[in-house]
């Protein structure tokens, strides 16, 4: 059961985003305001599905006002026999024009995510090759949405070696 549980934590500490990098900024005030719209608590549930047995899980994430234009995250998971913590940064990217997040996890993952906003959605798309604690090689797939008043991650994790490919999706409310 451990075993499932560092692959659990792989694929949501890539979900929430993936590695503390400093993020340029300069937003304007519509994209500071609609980051800002996300500052609060979350809480959301799902299921891991592709094991043996679908797996349930329950999260919670709080956003807050981060230095300059910024968000910041905080999330923590929990598993049958682990919690999995992430946090990190969202901002809007004003010479690239575009939004960019960075992630941390207690599992090991961290990255960047580029995040294209289409009317009141802000979509980030995350796609990494790793090698889980476990020494396992895994592809990560994720995909995190700001929607309105709602975020949803979507997520996968297939291990190379056995071909094992799980999903998860969690809609989070305030």
């Amino acid at each position: 059961m451990r075993k499932k549980g560092l692959q659990v934590a792989a694929m949501v500490s890539a979900a929430l985003l993936s590695g503390y990098a400093t993020l340029p900024v300069q937003a304007g005030e519509t994209e500071i305001s609609y980051l800002s719209s996300y500052i609060g608590d979350w809480q959301g549930s799902g299921a891991l599905v592709g094991g043996d047995n679908s797996e349930q899980f329950r999260c919670r994430l709080k956003v807050s006002k981060g230095n300059q234009a910024k968000i910041n995250y905080a999330g923590r998971c929990s598993l049958v026999d682990m919690n999995l913590s992430v946090s990190g940064t969202i901002a809007f990217d004003d010479k690239a024009r575009r939004y960019q997040a960075a992630m941390s996890s207690n599992a090991g993952f961290t990255g960047m995510a580029v995040g294209q906003k289409s009317g009141d959605t802000i979509s980030f798309d995350l796609s990494e090759k790793q090698i889980d604690r476990a020494g396992n090689n895994v592809r990560i797939g994720s995909k995190i949405k700001l929607i309105a008043d709602t975020i949803t991650v979507d997520f996968e994790v297939e291990f190379n070696e056995s071909g094992n490919v799980l999903t998860a999706s969690v809609p989070f409310a305030r």
